[in-house]
């Protein structure tokens, strides 16, 4: 039986749509320019993805503006949010909300429904958690808008993000939980994080248990600039809460670890009846390409301590990290792109070969 595997999301977008999109942002081209050139990396990423054997590919996220913030296009918000520091010392900002009502601006199906359209193989869609989109009502409050009504707009239209790529065709939906880690580095006593467990659940609840089987939960340190914000969170208190959501699927950051058969022995620990269980074998934040051996041997690390059953298994294994954009500071030369992107392909390849 072949072992299943998924890829988690981002391949860097080319220099000719990074370009497109800059001059679409300086008012030098027109929208229908920009679609050009994103229809050109889409349609190009497809075609890659689809060669290297990947059962089940994504679009890699080449016309999102960002895994995260996808939402928020026309969105009335401010630049004061909460900031989300790396590693490497470097830090990110999200928006608040400046009013209500909170609806999205955009919802994830237009870019599955886009993929489709140039892809023959299924096709996987991530979405960002509610949780992750709860950081943006202010902490000061919003006159005429209170918390409680922010987040009964947030539920709904996170349903409504999954339960529309659901019903455009998705393989599964891969909600994105990057800041589950996070949480407990922020809040040590665990208090942020089980607040955002229970408000994604709030929107799982809303689907069937047989929809639940196809909408899966990612969690990772996050990478940015080939940085993390919270690798150095311990997987052993984040995963007895992690695998409380309920979903059917959990794609779990795993290669980067220093300490991988720990991770492993505590996903077994704390893994529940029904729950498909993915874990990572790629580490693209690494330059060192991993090869399809050393993906076998990730493999097999992982077997010989997870139990696999028979008819459904509880666990299989076997995704690779979110392949993260290069710093966007360094100019990017032809050679560095090939480079580049190049190792990721590569990467994939190893995955399946593995």
């Amino acid at each position: 039986m072949p072992i299943p595997t998924e890829p988690i999301g981002s391949i860097p977008r080319p220099s000719q749509l990074l370009k497109a999109m800059q001059e679409y942002s300086a008012g030098r081209i027109t929208h229908q320019e920009l679609e050009a050139a994103e229809t050109e990396a889409l349609r190009d990423t497809i075609a890659r993805f689809e060669e290297t054997g990947s059962p089940v590919i994504t679009d890699g996220e080449q016309t999102k503006p960002s895994f995260a913030t996808y939402p928020l296009c026309g969105l009335n918000l401010q630049p004061d949010g909460v900031v989300i520091p790396f590693a490497d010392g470097h830090t990110r900002q999200l928006p608040a909300l400046a009013a209500g009502p909170f609806r999205y601006g955009v919802h994830a199906a237009i870019y599955l429904k886009r993929a489709k359209q140039y892809a023959s193989r299924p096709i996987k869609q991530a979405v960002i958690s509610a949780s992750a989109l709860s950081l943006l009502y202010p902490a000061r409050g919003l006159p005429g808008y209170s918390r409680e009504a922010f987040l009964n707009d947030l539920v709904d239209e996170a349903e409504r993000d999954i339960r529309e790529c659901l019903d455009a065709g998705a393989f599964c939906v891969q909600v994105d939980f990057t800041e589950g880690r996070l949480a407990l580095k922020l809040d040590p006593s665990a208090g942020l994080l089980k607040s955002f467990v229970a408000l994604n659940n709030r929107v799982l609840e809303r689907f069937t248990a047989n929809e639940r089987r196809n909408i899966g939960v990612h969690t990772c340190p996050g990478g940015d600039r080939d940085s993390t914000h919270s690798a150095d969170v311990d997987y052993a208190a984040l995963l007895p809460l992690v695998f409380q959501l309920k979903a059917g699927r959990f794609y779990i950051q795993l290669a980067s670890e220093p300490d991988r058969k720990r991770v492993l022995n505590a996903i077994r620990e704390h893994v529940q009846p029904g729950q498909l269980v993915f874990v990572g074998v790629i580490d693209p934040i690494n330059p060192q390409v991993e090869t399809a051996e050393q993906v076998r041997d990730r493999v097999i690390e992982a077997a010989g301590i997870i139990p696999i059953e028979s008819e459904r298994p509880t666990i299989v294994v076997f995704l690779r990290l979110r392949m993260t954009l290069p710093p966007r500071a360094i100019p990017r030369s032809p050679r560095y792109e090939a480079v580049w992107k190049g190792r990721n392909w590569r990467r994939v390849r190893s995955e399946c070969e593995g």
